[in-house]
């Protein structure tokens, strides 16, 4: 019998079969993986029709796949630790958690959306792939307005240019920064310029 996730999901791949590159469930929660081209006209789509009415952006970041999978602590198989005591045993479950597309620099940077609607009562995930080269994703601040300093903060911690965002300017770093830091390439031990005292 089909969930809901399993009817959005399906609703999503009919309309927009040329910008969905992955969708699955996992944890009862849809994710929908799209190309960075489809973004405006899909995230549109989910605000303004009444089926899915997405009128939350609950939050948006990004991700560096730069070296995923290359070491036990990143494999795409390995299991989400249970949130129970140690002495529960989870139910079992035949889910597994999946990214959709390769991991290579066309597809390093991934800008995660988390939409909410409050008349459906229903989450979506909606992940956008970037490539190393060209790093960029339309903004969705004149969608949602929450959509502002998120994107602003993943340009600050990723690199992720969002074109059109009204003041794409650093959040949490300042001016003078060097770098994205949250990039796992980002030298560890990297000299910063010093800021002096502020008259």
């Amino acid at each position: 019998m089909p969930t809901a996730s399993d009817e959005l999901i399906a609703r999503l791949r009919a309309r927009f079969p040329q910008h969905i590159l992955a969708a699955h469930a996992y944890r009862g929660q849809p994710t929908v993986t799209i190309r960075r081209e489809g973004l405006l006209e899909v995230a549109t789509a989910l605000r303004d029709d009444p089926a899915t009415a997405f009128d939350v952006l609950m939050d948006l970041c990004g991700a560096d796949y730069a070296w995923f999978g290359m070491s036990q602590a990143s494999a795409p198989t390995l299991r989400t630790p249970s949130p129970l005591p140690y002495f529960m045993s989870p139910a079992p479950s035949a889910e597994r958690w999946e990214r959709g597309v390769p991991h290579d620099a066309q597809h390093r940077f991934e800008v995660v959306y988390h939409f909410y609607s409050t008349a459906h009562r229903r989450r979506l995930r909606l992940k956008v792939p970037v490539s190393f080269a060209e790093p960029s994703v339309p903004s969705l601040a004149g969608l949602w307005a929450a959509a502002n300093w998120y994107e602003r903060e993943v340009w600050d911690m990723f690199g992720v240019v969002f074109e059109g965002h009204p003041n794409l300017k650093r959040i949490l770093m300042y001016e003078s920064f060097q770098g994205h830091p949250l990039r796992k390439d980002y030298p560890i031990n990297k000299r910063q310029p010093i800021i002096g005292p502020v008259n």
